[in-house]
C-alpha cells in the first residue's frame, strides 16, 4: 500500500514555523527577542519587541542586555532615527548655545567625517566597537585624498560625538548609555609647540617689519601673547594707556565669508597689562589711525572704534595677518641671506611670549591668566616641554642659594 501526500502533488511541505526560545525567535531572515518591560506610571508589564539582528548570538546578546537594563528601570523603547537624522537635529538645537566659529568646525566635523561613515546607522546600534573602528579608520585614512588623518582631527570627531551622544541618552532619552564613552581613541600626539624664536631673532622681526603698516598688530601680539581674533576684536575703549592695560573681551573671525564676533575662547574677558613700549606703540597706532581718517574724510569706513584697521578704517581679515607674517619673513631672509629668520607662524608670537615669560621664572597661573588658559593646566600641557627645561637648573640653583657654606662641613 503507497501512501500520498494530501493536496496538490505539485505542493512543497510546508516549513517549519520558529518557535520562541527563551524570548529569542528567526523572523524570516534576522533574529528578534522579546522582553517585558515594566511601566514607571501604570506599574504594567508589557511585551517589547525587538528585532533586525543577524545572528542569534546577537539577538541572546542584546535580549541579556536588556534585561539587565529592564531589572533597573534604564530600558529604552526602540528608535530608528539614524546617525544622520539624530545629529542635524541636535546641530539645530545648539546652534544658539555653540559660538559661531565652533559651530561652524562642528558641521564641518559632522558633514566631513561622521555622517560619510556612520551615518546611515540608527542610533540605538552603535556600539563603542563601532566607534573604535571609526576612529582607526578615519586615522588610517579619513584625510584628503584619503591620507592619514591627524590625532587631534580625531579627537575632535571624539568631542562632537561624546557630546551629541551624551545628550542622547540624558537630554533625549533614546539611548541607556553612550557608546562613545567606552570606545577606543587612536593613542594621543602630544603636540608642543615648535622652536620658537629667540628674543634676538622676535626684536629683529618686529625691526623688519616696521616698514608695513600693520606692524603695531605684530608687536602687540609679541608683547601680549594675545590671540588673532582677540586682538581684531579689540575697540579703542578696551585700551586704557593711561593705566597701561587693554581689556580682551571676545573675539573675531571669518566664517563664510563673513566676520563674526564672539566670546573668548574662554568665555570670560580678562585684563592684561602692558609695557611703556608697547603703550608708545599703541599711541603710535592712534595718531595714524586718527591721520587717515581725517585724510580719507567721507570716504573712512571705519563704523566702530576697532584698535588695528585697514587704511581705509575697515576691520582687518584674520587671513591678511597670517599671509604676511611670512612674506614679511622671507623679505627680511633675501636682504640678510647670512642671518636668516627660521620659519615661523602668526601664531608662534604667542608662543614666543609664553616661553619667554616661563623661562624667566614667571609663576603658571600668572602666564596662564595672561594667555586667557581656563586653568593653568592646560599652560602646562601645552608648554611641558618649558617647564621641564626650566626645572632642569632647579638642582643647581638651591644648592647655590643654601649650600655654599656646607663646603667645609663635608
Amino acid at each position: 500500500m503507497t501512501r500520498t501526500l494530501i493536496g496538490a502533488p505539485d505542493e512543497q511541505p510546508r516549513k517549519k514555523a520558529s518557535k520562541l526560545r527563551d524570548g529569542v525567535m528567526k523572523r524570516g531572515t534576522t533574529w528578534s527577542y522579546v522582553i517585558r518591560v515594566r511601566d514607571p506610571e501604570t506599574g504594567e508589564s508589557k511585551p517589547r519587541w525587538v528585532g533586525g539582528f543577524a545572528t542569534e548570538e546577537d539577538a541572546k546578546a542584546a535580549r541579556d542586555e536588556a534585561r539587565v537594563k529592564a531589572r533597573r528601570g534604564e530600558y529604552v523603547d526602540r528608535n530608528t532615527i539614524t546617525v544622520r537624522e539624530y545629529l542635524d537635529e541636535w546641530i539645530e538645537a545648539h546652534a544658539v548655545e555653540i559660538k559661531p566659529k565652533t559651530l561652524a568646525d562642528y558641521r564641518h566635523i559632522i558633514e566631513r567625517y561622521i555622517k560619510p561613515n556612520i551615518g546611515t546607522l540608527r542610533m540605538q546600534a552603535v556600539r563603542a566597537s563601532t566607534i573604535t573602528k571609526l576612529y582607526r579608520d578615519l586615522r588610517a585614512g579619513g584625510g584628503k585624498n584619503a591620507r592619514p588623518l591627524s590625532s587631534r582631527t580625531v579627537d575632535y570627531v571624539h568631542a562632537v560625538l561624546r557630546k551629541a551622544f551624551r545628550d542622547a541618552v540624558h537630554v533625549d532619552e533614546i539611548l541607556s548609555s553612550s557608546p562613545v564613552e567606552k570606545a577606543k581613541r587612536p593613542r594621543r600626539e602630544i603636540s608642543e609647540p615648535g622652536t620658537v624664536w629667540t628674543s634676538e631673532q622676535l626684536k629683529t622681526f618686529l625691526l623688519a617689519a616696521r616698514k608695513h603698516r600693520l606692524w603695531p598688530f605684530f608687536h602687540v601680539a609679541a608683547y601680549t601673547g594675545a590671540r588673532r581674533g582677540e586682538l581684531l576684536h579689540l575697540r579703542w575703549s578696551d585700551v586704557d594707556l593711561e593705566g597701561k592695560q587693554m581689556t580682551i573681551r571676545g573675539s573675531a573671525s571669518f566664517i563664510s565669508g563673513k566676520r563674526v564676533e564672539g566670546t573668548t575662547k574662554s568665555g570670560r574677558k580678562r585684563v592684561v597689562s602692558l609695557d611703556a613700549r608697547t603703550v608708545q606703540v599703541l599711541r603710535a597706532q592712534r595718531s595714524q589711525q586718527a591721520a587717515d581718517k581725517l585724510q580719507l574724510g567721507p570716504e573712512w569706513r571705519g563704523a566702530d572704534d576697532y584698535v588695528f584697521t585697514t587704511g581705509w578704517g575697515e576691520p582687518v581679515h584674520p587671513d591678511t595677518l597670517s599671509s604676511l607674517f611670512p612674506i614679511l619673513i622671507k623679505r627680511h631672509n633675501e636682504a640678510n641671506p647670512r642671518t636668516p629668520l627660521p620659519h615661523a607662524r602668526l601664531h608662534d608670537l604667542r608662543h614666543i611670549h609664553a616661553t619667554t615669560l616661563l623661562l624667566a621664572g614667571v609663576p603658571v597661573h600668572v602666564v596662564a591668566a595672561r594667555l586667557g588658559h581656563a586653568d593653568p593646566s592646560i599652560t602646562l600641557r601645552v608648554y611641558a616641554h618649558v617647564i621641564r627645561a626650566a626645572e632642569a637648573s632647579a638642582a643647581d640653583i638651591f644648592a647655590q642659594t643654601v649650600g655654599e657654606g656646607e663646603e667645609g662641613a663635608c
